[in-house]
């Protein structure tokens, strides 16, 4: 129970210097914070759950906790600088700090990154639809060779996925609707994870395998900062603690979830373990009950997972071409239509989840992850109140080269691993 004097404080510290917009901009919004826990929860967790195992056969155990570790702690503590940012100056939105703090170039910084990010994250969602969706329907109906049959076409079923399901839950006008959805998302994802860590079904002799997406896919897996302020606009008795609480909480679940899959899914396979785990048990029995219940969980959380991703794109393309409009039903529906069929296409097209993990996690990651809360913290909050020299901010500004290092080291990594492997196949050829 939160003391209503000590919230009344902090939301009048919260819009310092903004009195005149104070009944206009914000209001308390009616998401509970157990809904926005979900919310936010569903954020982070998404395909980036597949991809762990994988980072882990590369790495190894120690190595990967300590790895998952930091990036968890990163992921708090740029949440903290971007909340902080954003009591400074009153605004609860990614692209406008960007302005307050660079203008239009932070701006458009901002409002591409989130776009490239999020849109990367949606086409990994709906790839594991097309690649998933096809085996589970051939599964139930026992077609052990499909002879070509449409509703076992991975590109059909993404499509209706994409109209029947997203669309109409991409088109809600606010995202605390999502509670519910995300909530039963967080449960198919428990399942998943029960199962992988219940039953060791197939051991494989351990095998070295690439390392150059091992951070990208960890730091693409704690993503969420282009939804945490929505989040927090939306929150019922907003202050800046209550929201860090929020995000406290969904971290440290999403953290043991990730450990717990990753360590199992790694105990199973070992070094062949696949850059999508899924992909990995389907080797053992395609047919099998608990994996098809598994595959089907799986298919649920990250269908239910993409309106919440949509919904920081949508408002980043509205933020950088519609600044000034008010809320516009027709151009609401129009941004959500065009983004799925974007993401379809690029999902038809794609050539596996790995490359999406490693591209988008080493470019946008970093950027919405260490860099853009840390330089727009050290731009916004005032010298008076934190000088350049103090140690909030020599702390923001290492943070932010932490995140140009992880990016350099990444791009460096993949282009090596790039490079070597058009040289074995064309020695091979």
């Amino acid at each position: 129970i939160e003391d209503p004097e000590a919230n009344l404080a902090e939301s009048q510290e919260f819009l310092s210097n903004m009195e005149d917009k104070k009944t206009t901009r914000f209001t308390d919004g009616k998401t509970s914070f157990g809904m926005s826990v979900f919310n936010l929860g569903n954020a982070i967790m998404g395909s980036g759950i597949l991809g762990l195992s994988y980072a882990m056969a590369n790495t190894g155990v120690v190595l990967f906790l300590v790895l998952l570790t930091v990036v968890a702690v990163l992921s708090s503590y740029s949440i903290h600088l971007l909340l902080k940012s954003s009591g400074i100056v009153g605004i609860r939105a990614y692209e406008q700090l960007g302005q307050r703090a660079f203008g239009t170039p932070g701006k458009m910084a901002a409002g591409i990154a989130i776009t490239l990010q999020n849109i990367g994250a949606m086409s990994s969602y709906l790839y594991i639809v097309k690649y998933e969706f096809p085996l589970v329907i051939q599964a139930f109906l026992g077609v052990d060779k499909p002879s070509g049959e449409w509703y076992l076409n991975g590109n059909y079923l993404v499509i209706m996925v994409s109209i029947s399901v997203i669309l109409p839950l991409a088109l809600m006008k606010q995202l605390g609707y999502l509670g519910y959805t995300s909530g039963f998302s967080l449960t198919c994802m428990v399942f998943f994870l029960i199962s992988v860590c219940t039953v060791i079904l197939y051991s494989c002799r351990p095998a070295p395998v690439a390392t150059a997406y091992t951070i990208p896919i960890l730091a693409f897996a704690f993503v969420c900062h282009p939804e945490v302020l929505p989040i927090y606009t939306e929150l019922k008795n907003p202050t800046k603690q209550r929201m860090q609480h929020v995000s406290n909480i969904s971290i440290v679940v999403m953290y043991t979830m990730y450990f717990l899959a990753a360590l199992f899914g790694y105990l199973t396979f070992y070094g062949e373990v696949e850059s999508e785990l899924l992909h990995t048990y389907s080797r053992l029995d395609p047919y099998d009950t608990l994996i098809l219940c598994v595959r089907l969980a799986v298919l649920t959380a990250v269908t239910l997972t993409v309106p919440i991703v949509l919904f920081p794109v949508r408002r980043a393309i509205q933020q950088l071409f519609f600044p000034n409009k008010t809320f516009y039903w027709p151009r609401h529906i129009a941004i959500a239509v065009t983004l799925l069929t974007l993401i379809n296409m690029l999902v038809i097209f794609a050539p596996n989840i790995l490359g999406i993990f490693g591209i988008i996690g080493a470019t946008s990651a970093p950027c919405l992850i260490f860099i853009f809360p840390a330089v727009f913290y050290i731009r916004i909050v005032p010298e008076e109140e934190e000088p350049m020299r103090s140690t909030p901010k020599i702390l923001a500004a290492c943070f932010a080269g932490i995140g140009f290092l992880f990016m350099i080291m990444s791009l460096s990594f993949i282009l090596i691993d790039w490079t070597s492997g058009s040289s074995k196949a064309s020695s091979g050829h």
